[in-house]
């Protein structure tokens, strides 16, 4: 039986949650599966990089004949892409049901590059946000029929980049710093309400996928949302259109996910408009103190809805605003040998300071759920 389950078993047996029948029949049970288990991690990884050649090879083989090939043969080459690796997702379905998970999300991924192929072929007008949209909504229609949290994780990810780029194009993204302002803030919300999804009463895996997904991309996020700098408040109907989307459709996912618990999310709109309106075109103390508030927080969001990923996520955000205010405010304002010296003294104690408040933290939850 794995060493951690072993250790939480025996935590549990001394606090009296369980008895000593039922850890002996939870250990009986996890020693049958065991050798199974053992095998999960190397067939995982087996999948995940056969997904990765077939993909690439598929491709590479399309790309050199593609030339060859008549418009009727391209597009018949297209759909055949597209349809073999569902078809053959459908037939392993019930003797292995990762092949064919994995087969269905490489199916999808043939899906846009059939997408932007038909364009090409019948000489569509260019419009490469409205071909990532018609992907997105792939995406959508294979995990409303699979309910699979691969197509879900597509869904997620699609959805606002063809937002973003369809945003992007109409409004001359690159050229206008306040466009780039509205469209990372919004972004920056809905990765909170991405990682906020699961709540204590509704812990399922697709809201797993998508506190994943907010997790990852929220610092990477908070940092340019705190640089950028531009008009944030709307005044013409075109910015009030951006307000709306950028800030009233993440708040209305996250009254979708948590119902009332999204008073939450509204407090971190709230955080988010602030840092908008501080943001100066460089991290400044302000901003600096505004995320390390926003992190402490973060902390406290996830203290009292038992969750551990946004005690951990809140702590990585302070440490990020502590070390860009070292950075940025401190560190060229001492001598080049102190200013080493003071931050690997940073990096050793601080570390060591807040490693030992996180797990105190997470050890006060109350069955310590992710």
């Amino acid at each position: 039986m794995p060493g951690p389950l072993e250790d939480s078993l025996s935590r549990w047996q001394d606090a009296g949650i369980i008895d000593d029948a039922t850890a002996t029949r939870i250990r009986a049970f996890e020693n049958a599966g065991a050798p199974n288990s053992g095998l999960r991690l190397p067939v995982t990884l087996a999948l995940v990089f056969g997904a990765i050649l077939l993909g690439a090879g598929v491709l590479l083989f399309v790309a050199a004949h593609w030339d060859d090939l008549s418009p009727a043969a391209r597009f018949a080459l297209v759909a055949m892409m597209v349809a073999a690796f569902h078809v053959g997702a459908a037939f392993a379905e019930h003797s292995f049901p990762d092949m064919a998970t994995t087969l269905h999300a490489i199916g999808t991924i043939a899906l846009g590059a059939g997408i932007y192929l038909c364009g090409q072929i019948f000489n569509l007008n260019e419009s490469w946000p409205s071909g990532m949209m018609l992907w997105a909504f792939g995406a959508w229609i294979a995990w409303y029929l699979r309910r699979d949290w691969v197509q879900l994780l597509f869904a997620a990810l699609l959805t606002p980049a063809a937002v973003s780029a369809e945003w992007s194009v109409r409004q001359g993204f690159m050229g206008n710093a306040d466009h780039q302002h509205r469209l990372v803030l919004g972004l920056t919300l809905l990765a909170i309400t991405y990682a906020t999804a699961p709540t204590p009463q509704l812990m399922s895996l697709p809201r797993t996928v998508l506190a994943i997904v907010g997790s990852i991309a929220l610092i990477p996020l908070v940092i340019p949302a705190g640089i950028v700098h531009g008009e944030l408040l709307p005044g013409t109907q075109s910015t009030l259109l951006a307000f709306l989307l950028f800030l009233v459709a993440p708040l209305a996912l996250a009254w979708w996910l948590r119902r009332f618990e999204a008073w939450k999310n509204l407090c971190a709109a709230g955080w988010v408009f602030v840092l908008g309106l501080l943001a100066d075109g460089k991290f400044t103390v302000a901003t600096e103190a505004w995320c390390a508030l926003g992190a402490i927080g973060l902390v406290a969001w996830g203290m009292n809805e038992s969750r551990a990923a946004l005690i951990n996520l809140g702590t990585i955000g302070f440490a990020v605003s502590v070390m860009f205010f070292y950075f940025t405010d401190v560190m060229d304002k001492l001598d080049r040998s102190l200013s080493l010296i003071l931050l690997g003294v940073l990096f050793l104690a601080g570390g060591w300071a807040l490693e030992r408040l996180r797990r105190r933290l997470i050890a006060g939850l109350v069955g310590e759920p992710a």
